[in-house]
């Protein structure tokens, strides 16, 4: 067995190298078969490319995503890292240069889409280390490292969220949206009533829906925190139910098929149908359920457990979700009739509880100082009291005196 050139190796690192063999042999080793292992071994981390990692990550993950997520993954990996990166082996993209070579061409014009990516590459290096395709620290880390180079997210562009329309404004759009009666039509109103995600409606089958108990069952396969969701369905969501029936071709048809057979509705037409009634930018298909929440939360006293559960919001105390077992369902029936009833403008909210401020007043005359006493002990203080010119008098004072005032209309009193 050879032990390198003596032009490569000095006589040093040669008596190293016999002094491991003979250990090996005291072990039951074959120097020469643990050579060609070793050299087997780095072939095969040479010949893991972050393509190869990476599929292999998604394949291995993918039965706890959702079938959105997944594809999230592969289209932004094929756009954005594969043309780069893909057939490098993974030791070599464990560096901070090719990490960044992903990175700052779309830092700031998609900031969203770098940050997803760099969160995935990191997953993506720390699963190569594991498995020993890749050592030393994680090159797409961000606490520590990418956080002294890179702008945060936030700094860029701040923090976005869903245009939503205000509550008080649902009845009147409901209205707007019975007039177009496609299929994109009936499936936004049935996302409105029941709160819920678009993807969720657009993958809805009928198989799932309980007609007689007024009751959706959701796999936990679709749902975003991979949970089984029963949803409490209003008379007026079990209305548009009935009224798409007629296109059911089959137990196992989507509740709102698309042009192509057997296929949903496509993922843009609510998007599009909300920019053809003219709220782009006002409204969104997501936002509905921001306008449920801040509806529940003013204008009802159902618990906020009941209403995070209609939106199928994971329990953030883990202690909590521990002993939490049921689903609440008979007051989220409550909740869904007392929603439905909302949006057809049967129960008008509330009045709002803000006070306006008086308007201008163009006069300057009718503005004067009128002492005011609250009582008989404390001391009668000038106050500037806005009076409207439509009586012929007004008084105000203590029970003692009175102060007659002979030009004045109306008394404000701020107190």
């Amino acid at each position: 067995m050879g032990l390198g050139g003596i032009d490569k190796i000095s006589l040093r690192q040669a008596r190293e190298r016999a002094r491991e063999c003979r250990d090996l042999v005291q072990q039951g080793v074959d120097p020469i078969d643990h050579r060609r292992s070793e050299r087997a071994s780095a072939a095969a981390k040479m010949a893991m490319t972050f393509r190869k990692a990476a599929l292999a990550f998604i394949e291995g993950h993918k039965d706890g995503w959702t079938a959105h997520y997944t594809r999230q993954w592969c289209d932004h990996f094929e756009t954005f890292v594969f043309p780069e990166i893909g057939a490098l082996p993974m030791q070599a993209v464990n560096d901070t240069e090719v990490v960044l070579r992903i990175l700052e061409p779309i830092w700031k014009t998609r900031t969203v889409t770098a940050w997803n990516i760099r969160g995935r590459l990191e997953m993506i290096i720390n699963w190569a280390k594991f498995h020993g395709y890749c050592v030393g620290e994680n090159a797409a880390r961000w606490k520590g490292h990418l956080t002294h180079h890179l702008p945060s997210p936030e700094q860029i562009r701040g923090v976005r969220h869903y245009p939503a329309l205000p509550y008080r404004e649902v009845p009147e759009f409901l209205q707007k949206l019975r007039k177009h009666r496609g299929t994109a039509a009936v499936a936004l109103e049935f996302t409105l009533l029941t709160a819920g995600r678009s993807g969720e409606t657009r993958w809805a089958q009928w198989p799932e829906f309980d007609l007689a108990a007024g009751i959706w069952t959701i796999p936990a396969a679709r749902m975003k925190m991979r949970r089984e969701h029963r949803v409490a369905l209003s008379e007026p969501a079990l209305a548009v139910l009935r009224e798409v029936a007629w296109l059911k071709r089959s137990e196992d048809e989507f509740v709102f098929p698309g042009l192509e057979p057997g296929k949903p509705i496509g993922q843009h037409v609510m998007k599009t149908l909300l920019r053809f009634m003219g709220y782009n930018g006002i409204a969104t298909t997501h936002g509905f359920r921001s306008a449920f929440k801040d509806w529940a939360t003013e204008q009802t006293n159902f618990p906020t457990e009941a209403i995070e559960l209609a939106l199928a919001h994971a329990v953030s105390n883990k202690v909590e979700a521990a002993y939490r077992r049921g689903d609440l369902l008979e007051k989220r029936r409550l909740l869904s009739t007392a929603w439905g009833d909302f949006c057809l403008g049967l129960t008008p909210p509330a009045a709002s509880n803000v006070v306006p401020f008086p308007g201008p007043v163009s006069d300057d005359r009718t503005t004067q100082t009128v002492p005011v006493a609250a009582s008989n002990s404390q001391k009668r203080q000038p106050r500037s009291i806005p009076l409207a010119a439509k009586t012929t008098s007004i008084s105000a004072g203590s029970p003692r005196k009175r102060h007659r005032l002979s030009s004045a209309a109306q008394l404000e009193l701020d107190l």
